[in-house]
């Protein structure tokens, strides 16, 4: 059990990295408007994203490279469209885990400075965190984060659940109207992460491995599902929180990050009394504190790898040089769209949601390929449900379209 604790990493990351926008803001606010009628929604894309998000450390720990490289194996203008779709959607990512962590920072901390300023202190501490401490202490630090967050959801949930006193519908909805639909597509789309995500957690499989050279697959898998399961209990956990808070309040969120935050922490705290401030500070933040800090590690590992594959050697393209710029280009898009939260997140769930097929396929294909050992091959029934998953991920991409 020990070992196993220690082997646990890439699948804590991939929990930091999916616990975040899909759960703080798209999970409570389906709580606080639809009740408990999504949860199908949360379990569905669950279910159906999985087999593509294991496919990750699957393929990593078999053939002891990165999906990237599987990638390239597949044809270079499978690993270009990864470049061009992960480059349009990195800083918009970014800007949006960042500005919400801002703004919970904002409302925790002191607003003695602006939304803005904390995201580039956020971004700063991150930033000095990863470049000094590197892998070893981003695995560390995550441990840590996750226990945490797990705790202090726990203890929330209980504690709204025990303040509630009416009656909530377990009756499950499918939204009608354009707007409902959009937000039930932005709800999906990050739930429980954007696909690309798999590659990160490859990219973090072969840093363990080099770290501990005791990650086999067994031990990937293992620390995959426990990371996976968790960010399915903590989702259905904010959308509890937001039922049990919010639903039939009357209350709208502002698209501001300041002002959301706020409304958020006080609606918990009037309805929960002042005592819960700290747990519901705690929860929040952790929440998004660790996925600013993945996202910023694993946008620039992407990308320095990828220009080192397209162009076959080391280039000034490096992890550096990619965080820096992403850093950089997070600040800019901050300063001239800091109050318009609401849009930049649903811009960037939405293009997560369009894009998911593309990575389901490739993933797929290039598990089930010659490139993968035969051992490590999806079974019959991972086989199945994935062919599910990619129907589920086309169809309701086609209905999305079909409504605009």
């Amino acid at each position: 059990m020990i070992t196993k604790f220690k082997n646990l990493g890439p699948g804590l990351l991939f929990a930091g990295a999916a616990i975040g926008v899909s759960h703080l803001v798209q999970s409570t606010r389906a709580g606080a408007d639809f009740g408990l009628g999504l949860i199908w929604a949360l379990l569905l894309v669950n279910i159906c994203k999985y087999p593509f998000f294991q496919f990750g450390p699957r393929y990593s720990t078999a053939t002891n490279e990165s999906l990237l490289d599987g990638y390239k194996k597949l044809g270079t203008w499978v690993l270009i469209s990864y470049y061009i779709i992960a480059f349009a959607t990195m800083f918009t990512i970014q800007t949006a885990v960042t500005i919400v962590t801002a703004g919970l920072a904002s409302s925790l901390f002191g607003n003695f400075i602006s939304v803005e300023t904390w995201s580039i202190v956020i971004l700063t501490i991150c930033f000095c965190l990863l470049i000094l401490g590197k892998y070893k202490l981003l695995d560390r630090l995550m441990k840590i984060i996750v226990v945490t967050l797990t705790i202090s959801t726990i203890i929330a949930v209980i504690i709204a659940y025990i303040n509630h006193s009416g009656k909530l519908s377990l009756t499950q909805i499918l939204p009608k109207n354009t707007i409902d639909i959009a937000f039930l597509i932005a709800f999906m789309g990050w739930m429980p992460a954007p696909l690309d995500v798999s590659v990160w957690q490859s990219l973090w499989c072969i840093e363990k491995n080099n770290d501990t050279k005791k990650y086999t697959p067994k031990s990937a898998l293992f620390d995959f599902n426990i990371g996976y399961i968790s960010t399915i209990f903590i989702g259905i956990g904010f959308v509890l929180l937001g039922a049990y808070v919010m639903f039939h309040s009357g209350e709208t969120f502002s698209d501001s990050a300041g002002k959301f935050a706020n409304q958020l922490i006080n609606m918990y705290t009037i309805n929960l009394g002042s005592w819960a401030y700290v747990i519901i500070g705690i929860a929040a933040f952790t929440t998004m504190f660790s996925t600013t800090l993945t996202t910023l590690d694993a946008s620039p590992r992407a990308m320095a790898r990828t220009t080192e594959l397209l162009f076959k050697k080391t280039s000034i393209f490096s992890y550096t040089f990619w965080i820096i710029l992403l850093a950089i280009g997070t600040i800019i898009i901050l300063l001239f769209l800091a109050s318009g939260m609401g849009l930049l997140i649903k811009i960037a769930t939405i293009l997560s949601f369009m894009t998911a097929p593309f990575f389901a396929i490739i993933n797929y294909v290039l598990i089930s390929s010659k490139h993968t050992p035969k051992e490590w091959h999806p079974s019959v029934k991972l086989h199945i449900l994935s062919w599910l998953g990619i129907l589920f991920l086309i169809g309701f991409s086609l209905w999305y379209l079909s409504t605009l």
